[in-house]
């Protein structure tokens, strides 16, 4: 079981002059959850190398038993800090593939032709495609099969608009991605903000927001082995 997890390379949060990335807890969960059930694990990111980490998710509130795990493991640092570049990952064959969130893949992977041409080719081939928080931003202008957006008439979930107003980013960040995935066609929705909540339609799975990181990856997990997944 081999499943490739892709990572922001952009660290600037818009015009604010503060650093943006990765949001830690959303690369940690699905990580060790991916780990944990014996998958083989390959990181990448547009530039390859170390992507950022926003810095607020490494505040000591914004912890989880995953954060700190990774904090204290050498060998995921190492991996992590030696990223893949996509165009390299992407010539590789793997089972599945997943995009933790923060702000940073709304600047990069949304627009990113590497990850684009990845996502469709995954999802034409039955395989899980998963993306959590921000990260459901990547199927912008990602195509299905027939030729429409990929999001079209699906069931899907992601950052809402409130939990946006709430970080004080709506106008900031290069689109929302509740807006996104309702203007292009998808069947959004979403739980009270902060609350865990993943959707599965067919092989693509989405979760809202940081804390429904393990149970989208989970949710990956389930569509590999061909059963039902459960928030």
């Amino acid at each position: 079981m081999k499943i490739l997890m892709v990572l922001t390379s952009h660290d600037q949060l818009g015009n604010t002059g503060k650093k943006t990335g990765f949001w830690l807890e959303e690369f940690a969960e699905p990580y060790y959850t991916f780990k944990d059930a014996g998958a083989q694990v390959t990181l990448a990111s547009p530039k390859g190398g170390q992507p950022p980490i926003d810095p607020k998710s490494d505040d000591p509130d914004n912890q989880s038993d995953a954060t700190r795990r990774f904090n204290s493991d050498d060998a995921a640092k190492k991996a992590l800090a030696s990223t893949l570049p996509l165009a390299e990952a992407v010539k590789h064959q793997y089972d599945a593939v997943f995009y933790p969130g923060g702000h940073g893949p709304l600047w990069d992977l949304a627009e990113d032709k590497d990850s684009i041409r990845l996502i469709e080719r995954y999802y034409a081939a039955g395989k899980p495609v998963g993306a959590v928080c921000h990260a459901p931003g990547v199927l912008r202008h990602v195509k299905a099969p027939n030729g429409e957006l990929l999001v079209k008439g699906k069931s899907v979930t992601g950052f809402s608009n409130s939990e946006e107003d709430a970080a004080g980013l709506t106008q900031v960040v290069p689109f929302l991605v509740e807006d996104m995935l309702k203007q292009s066609g998808a069947t959004y929705s979403k739980k009270a903000d902060w609350q865990s909540y993943a959707i599965t339609d067919g092989n693509l799975i989405t979760g809202q927001n940081p804390a429904s990181s393990a149970a989208t990856a989970k949710a990956v997990l389930a569509a590999l082995r061909g059963s039902e997944a459960v928030d």
